[in-house]
This record gives structure tokens, C-alpha cells and sequence, in this order.
């Protein structure tokens, strides 16, 4: 009788370690109810560092006028740029006309045909065609400029746990990290949702991290990095079980195979026990 208890009490075990337990830590936002509302506290636009590469283009009614605003074309743009237009009235178009880059400076400024030095550093697309539109109007070096303004290098980096890893340039304002995660293909299985790394460019060789949660809508729009910046980095890391097999046979413990062996060793090891002591 007593083998016997002993017997089915080890059976059971291994049959509850062996069975197959629910995955966590691995669907996104699962505190969300259909008309769950999820606010960002602010959205962040994309704002000009120094480094960064820049399309201005002024466009008149007068081409040969246009043409004293606008830099040599030297290279093909990139096919995904982001642009911003500031115009009054109605201008002409140069057509297929395209300038190329500005490159702003470690002091935040880019040197403007005719104007001369200007300060842009810490401004939007929008700002920047705004402020240069206001000075070709104030100093009346044109009356009805049409001025669009593109970044060339609005790239970030996702590294790590995804589908696939890489830099990515998207051409959009307002890109949040759910979508940058989209265009990498998504985390793979055994990426860790819970505690994403986002390093953030600050200047001078510094970058500021963030650590981000995929598993609680709120909590990942109330972050600075919810909304992406130009060569903002994303790094996946592996979960447990990702580490675990860098070892030998590091998951082995984990697996269903193990504990069966286990509860059979120990079987063998309590039922010799008994007939020895009998």
C-alpha cells in the first residue's frame, strides 16, 4: 500500500511537470478591451541635429530667379525623404527640379544661398521652410517663394530579436516604435517584449537609453521614445530561454523530456528503496 501512494504520487508530479504551461510575456497589450482609448502625452516631431542632411528648394514664378536660392544638383535624392512646403499665393513650379543636401553644421547651422548663415538646429521641417520663406519675404528678395523643405537621412536602427534587423529610413513624420518594430517584421518569439532598449542621439558622442514595455499600451505611450527621432536605436534583447541555449545544454532542465526522466529516475531510486528494506 505504501509503494503504492508512493508510486502514484510521482506519477502525478511528472505528469504536472511534463504538461505544457501558458506562454507569458508575449502578446502585446494585454490589458486592452475593446474601446480602450490609448493617449500619447506628446507628439514629437522630427527636429533638426547637426549632421543631418537636408533638401531646401525655393521655387518662384521666375525660374532664372529660383535657380540663385537653390544649390547645384550633384546627387539623386533618396526615394523616402520627408517634406514640408511653406508657400504664398500661387508660385511656379520648376518642374522636376531637385537641389541637393545641406549638411548642418556642429553648431546647428547651414550657410543659404544669397542669405547667407542660418540657425536651424532644434527646428521642424515646417519651422525651417517657415523661417527661410519669411526671409526671403522680409529682405524683398521674393515676393511669392514656394520653399519645401526634406530630411535625406531620417534613419533609425533595429537590431537584435527581430525578423529583420537593419537601418531603416522611413519618410514620415510621427514614427512611434510599434511601427518601426512593423517595418523589421516584427519581434521574433523569443525576442523580450517587457524591456526594449532605445538609445537616442543627444550630440557629442552621447546617447541617452530608454527602456520601453510592449506588453502595456499606456506605459509605452507615455514614453519620450514612443515617437521616433533620426538615428534612434532599437535593440531587442533575448528572453531566458534564448540565453539558456548559448549554453550546453542549457534549456535541457526546462523541457518536458527532462522531468520524465527524472520522475522515472526517482521512481527506480524509492521503489529499490522499499524492496531493500522490507
Amino acid at each position: 500500500m505504501r509503494l503504492k501512494l508512493i508510486t502514484s504520487g510521482l506519477a502525478a508530479a511528472t505528469l504536472l511537470l511534463s504538461s505544457c504551461s501558458t506562454p507569458k510575456n508575449i502578446t502585446y497589450f494585454p490589458e486592452l478591451n475593446n474601446g480602450s482609448i490609448v493617449r500619447a502625452e506628446r507628439i514629437l516631431e522630427i527636429k533638426v541635429k547637426p549632421e543631418d542632411k537636408l533638401s531646401i528648394m525655393v521655387n518662384t514664378q521666375d525660374p532664372a530667379l529660383s535657380a540663385l536660392f537653390n544649390l547645384i544638383q550633384v546627387q539623386n535624392r533618396l526615394s523616402t525623404t520627408t517634406s514640408a512646403t511653406s508657400n504664398s499665393g500661387s508660385a511656379a513650379s520648376n518642374g522636376n527640379g531637385q537641389t541637393s543636401y545641406y549638411t548642418v553644421d556642429s553648431s546647428g547651422d547651414i550657410n543659404f544661398p544669397v542669405i547667407g548663415k542660418l540657425h536651424i538646429a532644434g527646428m521642424t521641417r515646417e519651422q525651417i521652410a517657415e523661417y527661410i520663406y519669411d526671409q526671403l519675404v522680409s529682405r524683398d528678395l521674393v515676393k511669392d517663394p514656394i520653399v519645401t523643405v526634406e530630411f535625406a537621412n531620417t534613419g533609425i536602427s533595429i537590431i537584435g530579436e527581430v525578423a529583420s534587423p537593419g537601418r531603416y529610413e522611413f519618410n514620415r513624420d510621427h514614427m512611434t516604435i510599434i511601427d518601426a518594430i512593423a517595418m523589421a517584421g516584427d519581434l521574433n518569439i523569443n525576442g523580450m517584449r517587457e524591456n526594449i532598449l532605445v538609445l537616442r542621439k543627444l550630440g557629442e558622442g552621447r546617447q541617452e537609453a530608454y527602456r520601453v514595455n510592449l506588453l502595456n499600451a499606456r506605459e509605452l505611450a507615455s514614453s519620450p521614445v514612443y515617437y521616433l527621432q533620426q538615428d534612434d536605436v532599437i535593440y531587442v534583447a533575448p528572453n531566458d530561454k534564448m540565453k539558456r541555449e548559448t549554453t550546453p545544454n542549457g534549456n535541457t532542465p526546462y523541457t518536458p523530456s527532462f522531468w520524465i526522466s527524472m520522475g522515472t529516475a526517482a521512481l527506480t531510486i524509492v521503489t529499490l528503496i522499499l524492496t531493500l528494506t522490507r
